[in-house]
Parts: structure tokens; sequence; C-alpha cells
């Protein structure tokens, strides 16, 4: 597939993002409407009641702040997701969540695990490995962009802040780095030029034609000197065959 017919624009790109903000920032709305609390519904480490939490989990948050933290990040990289690897898209995320999740109910200390940020360190975490892997120049550039912006999201991996969940974060950088092994994505193909083909032939390349046989660059007559300097020769020749014949 060539690069323009892979890198398109679609209305996904922008819907997705949209619909998984205004989901999370509306169950935090129903929380506070119904004067309830969710965070029991998240991922409780090594319970079976815990398990819940591997689906739910990305969808409750503990506070204001905490929700705010999550929606850009978990936005721009879902439309550079949508956007780059739209075919296998879906498949990250579900694969993401899910995985995340289960790890994080494995390896997590006693305490509720919630928030979408697992699944924002899953994203970053694969667009950044995928990109690398490709070797594709576009994948590459975004791989370096995802680390300039969200480089420092890599401390919190480790537990460096109370009442963080640097659990869920690791379960989400390894799920990353899994998917991005492991999941088959279409990579346009990269553009040859002449030049780079096996069967070019230097003598018949237009440029080339301007250099001599030392380098040394020189004028290629225009088409209509061409074809005069063709008719000349043609009409010598002619009138040359035709004097022989008349000699004899």
């Amino acid at each position: 597939m060539s690069e323009m017919g892979h890198f398109k624009f679609s209305n996904k790109v922008l819907a997705i993002p949209l619909i998984a903000i205004i989901v999370i920032w509306g169950v935090y709305w129903a929380e506070l409407a119904l004067e309830v609390n969710f965070n029991e519904m998240g991922v409780m480490p090594r319970t079976l009641l815990g398990l819940r939490g591997v689906v739910l989990s990305p969808f409750i948050h503990g506070s204001l702040e905490h929700l705010y933290n999550n929606t850009i990040p978990l936005a721009i990289l879902l439309s550079a997701l949508w956007y780059f690897y739209r075919d296998v898209a879906w498949k990250v995320v579900l694969f993401g969540i899910l995985l995340s999740g289960l790890l994080t109910w494995l390896i997590g200390r006693t305490s509720f695990h919630i928030g979408a940020s697992g699944l924002i360190y899953v994203l970053a975490s694969f667009i950044f490995f995928k990109g690398i892997f490709s070797s594709y120049f576009r994948l590459v550039a975004l791989s370096l962009i995802v680390v300039f912006i969200y480089g420092s999201m890599l401390w919190y991996i480790f537990p460096v802040k109370e009442g963080m969940s640097w659990e869920g974060h690791l379960a989400g950088f390894l799920t990353g780095l899994f998917l991005a092994k492991m999941v088959k994505a279409r990579i346009p193909q990269t553009k040859k030029y002449d030049w780079e083909k096996e069967d070019f032939n230097e003598e018949d390349d237009p440029f080339l034609q301007h250099f001599d046989e030392n380098g040394n660059f020189r004028e290629l007559p225009n088409k209509e000197e061409k074809e005069e300097d063709e008719s000349f020769t043609f009409n010598y020749i002619f009138k040359k065959n035709s004097r022989n014949d008349t000699d004899m």
C-alpha cells in the first residue's frame, strides 16, 4: 500500500477520542450526580471480584484532577493510533485494556487501581516501539514525538509517588511493548526512485546524460535541435547514396 493510501484522515481520528472523553467524563459526572463512588469497581489484585476492574477501571477516576490529567493524553494518543495504525487500532485498545488490567491484577498491591492511565501507557508504549520496529521514517518520527511529549511518563512506572498506581503504569508499558512486537500492522511501501531499482541503467537516465564520462556537465541539444540534426544526417546519407547510384 502506498503512503498516500495508508495515512488517510477519517472521521474516526476525531470521533473515537471524542467518544472516549465523553464516556469517562460522563461516568465521573454520574458519580457526582448520584452521590456514589465507583472506586470499588476498580482492579483489586488477586481477588475474584477485583477482576471486574480489568474492564471497568479505565472509565473510573478518583478526582477531577485525575480525570483532567488523563483526558488530553488519551485524546492525543487515540487520534495518533487511529491515523497511523487504523487497521489494528481496535485490537490494540481492546487487548491493551484486557492485558494491562490482568497484569495489574497480578502484580498490583492490595488497593483499588482505577483510571485510564494504564491504557495511556499502552498507547504511548505501542506507538513508540511500533515506530522503532517498523523503521519507516514517518512512524519513527512519530515515536520521537511521543518520547518528546510523554518521555517523563517513564518515571511513573516506578514507585516514585505515593497513591499512584505505578503497577498499572508498568503493566500498560509492558503490554504496549508486547503488542508492538506481536500485532502485525500494515506499513506503507517506501517509494523507490529509479536509481534505487536493480534494473536501473545510467545511460538511459535523462539527468545523468548531462554528464560525460569524467563527470563534467554538458549541454544536451533540445528536441528541435535533435530533430534537425537527425533530419540533416538522414538527408546527407540519402543524397550520398543517390550520388553513388548515379555514378554507377
